[in-house]
């Protein structure tokens, strides 16, 4: 690499780093209830374009399986836990998730505005 050059491979670099810093911090923490067989609540709204932490509180004494064919996410939470969900950047939308366990009453969706 010549000197003359050395400032450009400088700046790329710094662009990286301060990517790479940004998408970590970028992240929207929702929290989802599961109580009777049912998400609480059954819709929640969050920003598009950013990472989401979801926090699902089962409450129920039984098991049950997040399941998400638009998250593109299954996970088993077992009764009276707590379980960390991560999805997206999600583009605007509404992404409808159900308890795999529970069917008939265990449904929601994330909807990214």
């Amino acid at each position: 690499m010549t000197p003359r050059h050395l400032p450009f491979a400088l700046l790329l670099l710094a662009g990286f780093a301060g990517a790479g810093t940004a998408a970590a911090t970028d992240v929207t923490e929702a929290l989802l209830t599961l109580r009777d067989h049912r998400f609480t609540p059954a819709e929640i709204q969050v920003p598009a374009n950013v990472r989401v932490r979801l926090v699902v509180d089962n409450q129920d004494p039984t098991p049950e399986e997040f399941d998400s064919y638009a998250l593109n996410r299954e996970k088993v939470i077992p009764g009276k836990t707590k379980q960390t969900i991560y999805v997206g950047p999600l583009a605007p939308g509404r992404y409808p998730f159900m308890g795999e366990f529970n069917a008939a009453t265990a449904r929601g969706a994330v909807v990214a505005r």
